[in-house]
């Protein structure tokens, strides 16, 4: 099975460098953009299902990207990490370096820690992996759920920190099972 995994539309806090967690907002208008172009790009693999994160920008990603109205299945297991109090907060005033290091789990202590939340999207894949009716997937969600499924295929770096694994705006990656 492949597994085509893109990250949202751009969004104001994007744009704005505010760190959005749980918020749950819309894509920008270039974010609508960004995801009618990257439709065109994938209208031509047989996707057999689509499952995206059910927040708002990955929601509505999933239905523009959704050219040949497949189901789309929404799993709270593909949202993004719950930063609890430095949601919306700017990227710049808390130590995203530590927010994104595996081997500093727990010092954020209203976030989510990045144990629990590789711990829901290994799950989620663990899962998926089993199904042997797909062949083709299309996976919306969101920047730090590409960065926890990118240990899981291609283990953890030996510095723990992921903050050199950001993917852009409705950029693609391809894993296979």
């Amino acid at each position: 099975m492949k597994l085509y995994v893109i990250r949202h539309g751009e969004t104001d806090c994007n744009v704005k460098g505010l760190y959005n967690g749980h918020y749950d907002e819309e894509i920008n208008q270039k974010g609508i953009a960004q995801a009618k172009d990257a439709a065109l790009k994938l209208q031509d693999i047989p996707f057999d299902v689509i499952i995206s994160s059910p927040l708002k920008r990955t929601a509505y990603t999933a239905e523009l990207l959704n050219v040949h109205s497949l189901p789309i299945i929404y799993d709270k297991r593909i949202m993004e990490r719950d930063a609890g109090k430095y949601t919306l907060v700017p990227n710049s005033e808390f130590e995203r370096e530590k927010f994104w290091n595996y081997s500093e789990d727990g010092c954020f202590e209203t976030a989510e820690t990045i144990k629990d939340f590789f711990g829901r999207i290994y799950s989620f894949l663990d899962e998926l992996k089993e199904n042997k009716h797909y062949k083709n997937v299309l996976v919306v969600t969101h920047g730090g759920v590409m960065r926890g499924m990118n240990t899981y295929f291609n283990g953890m770096p030996k510095t723990g920190s992921l903050t050199d694994y950001t993917k852009k705006n409705c950029e693609v990656e391809i894993f296979e099972f």
